[in-house]
């Protein structure tokens, strides 16, 4: 099985993880030993593991402000919620998984990595109960339009959603604003982060929470769902 130092460590996961850089090397040897064994993690990731996975969602910790309460929709094998608990330490960080398999190692991985920050749930994003959370993070769960929908309800008024993306965000938030509107959304918000110290950096979609819209009425309401009325 390979250990930490079987990958070496970028500079950008240095200026990242800091101090807890070793806390940080712990997991990726866990990504690459049970994460791929458990099939949470793709074979030929494991020697990407640090600039594909880990610095890719690090850098999103800089939208995060100081002590925010995060939930992680459809936290897989921690991406990026155990990066950011890993990181910021001062983030309180709830993962939701509906996965059997995924949280039993979300959970081994916490115990093991003794994460003190970190809640993991068990259900899906539409069904869990939980308090608004100021920030509501995911990562390559759905298209936009669904990651909406159930990652919106999950956040508190004025909280925002980060969603990663890639290149068709834009795209994305075109075909998709006016039902982002109509669950509660703010106009959409492209950032690009890590610049100079990932290439290429990492897409985040930043939605602002602005009211609060009960689940499921909003679709039936949205603008560009309504069918012309017969006269």
């Amino acid at each position: 099985m390979p250990g930490p130092s079987s990958f070496p460590v970028p500079s950008s996961a240095t200026e990242i993880f800091g101090e807890r850089l070793e806390l940080a090397e712990r997991f990726v040897s866990l990504l690459a030993t049970d994460g791929v064994v458990r099939g949470l993690i793709g074979p030929r990731e494991a020697p990407r593991l640090w600039e594909r996975h880990l610095v890719n969602c690090g850098v999103m910790g800089s939208l995060i402000p100081s002590g925010a309460s995060v939930i992680d929709v459809g936290s897989g094998a921690g991406l990026p919620g155990l990066v950011l608990a890993i990181s910021r330490p001062d983030l309180v960080i709830t993962l939701v998984e509906p996965l059997a398999r995924r949280t039993v190692f979300l959970d081994e991985a916490v115990a093991s990595l003794e994460l003190d920050n970190v809640t993991v749930v068990r259900g899906r994003a539409e069904e869990v109960d939980l308090p608004g959370a100021d920030v509501v993070t995911a990562r390559a769960v759905a298209a936009l339009d669904k990651l909406a929908g159930w990652c919106l309800p999950l956040a508190s008024v004025g909280g925002r959603l980060l969603a990663m993306k890639g290149s068709s965000a834009a795209e994305e938030i075109a075909a998709n604003q006016d039902l982002v509107s109509s669950l509660g959304g703010g106009e959409a918000v492209i950032h690009l982060c890590g610049v100079g110290l990932i290439d290429p950096p990492t897409t985040v979609v930043e939605i602002i929470k602005e009211r609060h819209v009960v689940p499921g009425k909003a679709r039936r309401e949205a603008p560009s769902r309504r069918k012309p009325r017969r006269r």
